[in-house]
Parts: C-alpha cells; sequence; structure tokens
C-alpha cells in the first residue's frame, strides 16, 4: 500500500479504522524528513497491511498541534487506535522494520490494561 495523506477530517477515522498504523509527521522543508521518506515508503510498499500515513505540518498545523509535534520527523505508532509509540527523528531501514515487528507483536489486551491501570 502506498503512504496516504493524512488531514486533520481523516487522521482519527485511519487511526481508529485500522489495526496497525504508522504516522510520519514531516514538512517539504526539513531535511531530515526528505531523507526518511524513501525508508518510509519502502516499509509501506513491504506492508501491504499496515497503513502509513504521513501528516504535514505545515499543511495540518492544529493537527500537529493536538499531537503535540514539536520536532519532525516525528514517527508514531497506533495498535488498534491506541498510541502505543512515539518518536522525534528519522529512522534507519532497520530500526523502522524492528518497531513494526515488535507492533505487531503486542499483546493489546496487556496493553489496554497497563493503560486502566489494572496490571
Amino acid at each position: 500500500m502506498a503512504t496516504v495523506t493524512l488531514t486533520t477530517h481523516s487522521f482519527a477515522e485511519t487511526v481508529q479504522g485500522n489495526d496497525i498504523v504508522l504516522v510520519d509527521w514531516w514538512a517539504s522543508w526539513c531535511g531530515p524528513c526528505r531523507m526518511f521518506a524513501p525508508v518510509f515508503d519502502k516499509a509501506s510498499a513491504a506492508n501491504p497491511d499496515i497503513v502509513f500515513g504521513k501528516v504535514d505540518t505545515e499543511a495540518e498545523p492544529e493537527l500537529a498541534a493536538g499531537a503535540r509535534i514539536t520536532s519532525i520527523p516525528t514517527i508514531m505508532a497506533f495498535r488498534a487506535g491506541v498510541l502505543v509509540f512515539a518518536q522525534p527523528g528519522a529512522l534507519p531501514a532497520g530500526a523502522l522494520n524492528d518497531l513494526i515487528s515488535q507492533v505487531r507483536a503486542l499483546d493489546m489486551d496487556d496493553v489496554r490494561k497497563r493503560l486502566e491501570g489494572v496490571a
């Protein structure tokens, strides 16, 4: 699956409506963002069951502010609508692949219990 552009109108629906969503927060003027884009695109092509979304922080400032984006690129991973990873900085291909493996392996029942303070 190709990467999809996420906007204020599509962000919540995309995150809530898919099992795994990776989000790249970026801007066209950002050198590290431009260097990371091919890594993100390649991972997207290799993982068609995952939604790879991109948010242009210049075009979507309210969305970026709501997500507390203070540095770009920032990578976020959502699993079953839950934010399970957020980190500023471009990831090398190996680290992005490792992140994908870890997100796939999460026990979401355990994650929800931890979020509720049960575990």
